[in-house]
C-alpha cells in the first residue's frame, strides 16, 4: 500500500462525507438565515423560535435525500472493499 493510495482513499473518503452532509447543513444555515433576518426585522428573539424550524426542514431534507445519501455511502463502502485486496500487495 503506497502513501499515494492511502492519501487517495483519505481524499475520497472527504470528498463523500462533504456531499453526504451538505444538504443537512446548507438547509441549516439557510434556515437560520431566514428565521434570523425575521428575528431581526421584528425583534423577537426567542430561541424556539430558530430551533423548531431549523429541525423540521432538516428531518424533510433528511427524509428527500436519505436514500440519496444512503446510496452514495453503501457505493464508497462498496468501492472501498473492493479495492482493498489489490491496495494491499
Amino acid at each position: 500500500m503506497t502513501p499515494e493510495s492511502v492519501i487517495e482513499f483519505g481524499q475520497h473518503a472527504l470528498y463523500v462525507a462533504m456531499m453526504i452532509a451538505a444538504p443537512l447543513l446548507l438547509t441549516a444555515l439557510l434556515v437560520g438565515l431566514i428565521i434570523g433576518v425575521v428575528q431581526a426585522a421584528t425583534q423577537i428573539n426567542e430561541m424556539t423560535l430558530s430551533f423548531i424550524p431549523k429541525v423540521i426542514c432538516m428531518a424533510v431534507v433528511g427524509l428527500i435525500a436519505g436514500p440519496w445519501m444512503l446510496r452514495t455511502l453503501v457505493q464508497f463502502t462498496r468501492q472501498l472493499i473492493e479495492s482493498l485486496p489489490g491496495a494491499v500487495k
